[in-house]
């Protein structure tokens, strides 16, 4: 075999060294890119390119300094934070790192924890999780460029599954309640717990972390202090649900139908929807069937996300491709792939020309279409199918 053919090169390229090393590689790049950007090309209104990770080493500062979370701090960066005074905490080792270590390091932390994820992942037959990472990559490049927490969340609640499989419990509701105190909408992945033994130990553990959790903060707050600043997070929360739509099938509804129901009518029904599968309780053992309800998971949690934006994306994608490498290979389902590929990894990026990206994915939020596809697909999969069929 010569040493650069086709085979040598599939080979290596599959190589979990080689995965890794390429997501470790695009997050130190997207690092580098927005702190040079940030000294040479500043945005007008706008402290750092990486303002996402400012908000986060930040709120530790504000945490420690009885400061209230959720207001704005202009001077410092744009928008708001809107996660746990828990997570505040969690950024304490940050906090003193300066801009180019602590970027750097986040971003890391991000896109390690996906891509070693998915390479243990048991919802992905071994020879396709190369493919997965492959595919995952542009997704996991547009959340580090965004210095955001999406591919930590994917990240986590992967993992969380994989020693819910093995039986390791603590560690697996440990990460589930991390993942919740970051983003509520985790919630929903208690629901996996359901498909194995030990229902109870589980309930323990995930009672004993919460309140581990939750009272962390006391580390730097008075009692007093941190129940104002769990007010003041749950109110945030609320404005934040009543003024946004975001990419998802609220923004959907407005946009292709000019339909705008209560946001809480279609949460409820995306919940239901979620929660139906659940009623088919023979096919619990099935690991087909849990694959499909955790890709169900991943993608529920954007579509039915009011906030979802582009570097959202990262848990949906990874949800859809737990999807494909589960079903059948077959026309449709490629087509959807690679349909989903398109609209929702490469829309963001130079390889979407700028007319389409501006005049159709954005206008028609067409990043969050194919999202609800699948997901449909998965519910209709769980509730019908007697016996599914994996066929690569």
């Amino acid at each position: 075999m010569r040493p650069f053919s086709k085979e040598a090169l599939f080979i290596f390229s599959k190589k979990p060294a080689v995965l890794v090393s390429v997501y470790a590689l695009i997050a130190i790049v997207a690092s580098c890119q927005s702190l040079i950007a940030t000294r040479y090309s500043p945005k007008a209104g706008w402290p750092t390119l990486y303002n996402n990770y400012v908000i986060f080493k930040t709120s530790f500062l504000n945490l420690c300094s009885q400061q209230n979370l959720y207001l704005a701090y202009p001077s410092t960066y744009y928008d708001l934070y809107k996660y746990s005074p828990s997570f505040a905490l969690f950024m304490a080792p940050f906090s003193v790192m300066p801009d180019w270590l602590g970027l750097i390091v986040w971003n890391l932390l991000n896109a390690l924890l996906l891509a070693t994820s998915v390479l243990k992942l048991p919802a992905i037959p071994d020879r396709f999780r190369a493919p997965a990472l492959w595919l995952l990559v542009f997704e996991a490049l547009t959340s580090v460029q965004n210095s955001q927490s999406n591919a930590l969340i994917a990240g986590l609640i992967l993992w969380a599954f994989y020693f819910i499989t093995v039986r390791r419990l603590a560690l697996a509701t440990l990460l589930i309640v991390i993942a919740v105190f970051i983003k509520p909408f985790c919630l929903v992945c208690f629901c996996l717990f359901l498909f194995y033994p030990d229902k109870l130990r589980a309930i323990s553990w995930t009672i004993l972390w919460a309140l581990v959790a939750a009272l962390l903060p006391l580390l730097v707050n008075t009692p007093e202090q941190l129940i104002l600043q769990y007010k003041n997070w749950g109110e945030l929360l609320a404005w934040d649900h009543d003024v946004s739509t975001g990419l998802s099938v609220q923004g959907w509804l407005q946009t292709w139908f000019n339909f705008a129901p209560p946001k809480n009518a279609i949460l409820a029904t995306g919940t239901l929807l979620l929660l139906l599968p659940l009623t088919q309780f023979r096919k619990y053992a099935d690991s087909q069937f849990r694959a499909f309800y955790l890709a169900a998971l991943l993608i529920w949690m954007v579509i039915m996300n009011h906030k979802a934006e582009s570097p959202t994306f990262v848990i949906a994608f990874a949800g859809i491709l737990i999807w494909y490498y589960n079903t059948a290979r077959s026309a449709a389902s490629v087509s959807l792939l690679i349909i989903s590929f398109i609209l929702i990894s490469l829309s963001p990026g130079d390889l979407m020309p700028v007319y389409m990206r501006e005049h159709l994915v954005k206008p028609y939020v067409l990043k969050v279409v194919p999202c609800i596809g699948v997901f449909g697909m998965l519910i209709a999969s769980m509730m019908l199918s007697r016996k599914t069929i994996r066929r690569h």
